[in-house]
C-alpha cells in the first residue's frame, strides 16, 4: 500500500466517523459506506493530479482492491 492510499485510508476513516456520529451511518450499511467514500475521494484525487487519465485505469484499479 503506498503513502497516498493510508493518506485516503485515514481521511476516509474520518468522514464516516463523523457520519456515524450523525447517524447516517449503522453498522448495517457501513462496509457499502466506507467504500464509497473511500473510492469519492480516491477518484477525486486522480481526477485532479491527472485530468486525462483514462477511466478503465481507474476501473482495473478498483478491481484489483476488491
Amino acid at each position: 500500500m503506498n503513502q497516498d492510499d493510508e493518506k485516503l485510508l485515514r481521511m476516509s476513516k474520518e468522514i464516516v466517523i463523523k457520519f456515524i456520529e450523525l447517524g447516517r451511518v449503522s453498522p448495517s450499511n457501513f462496509d457499502q459506506q466506507f467504500r464509497s467514500v473511500f473510492w469519492t475521494l480516491k477518484d477525486t484525487l486522480v481526477g485532479a493530479q491527472v485530468p486525462d487519465l483514462k477511466p478503465e485505469l481507474l476501473l482495473s484499479d478498483r478491481k484489483q482492491e476488491e
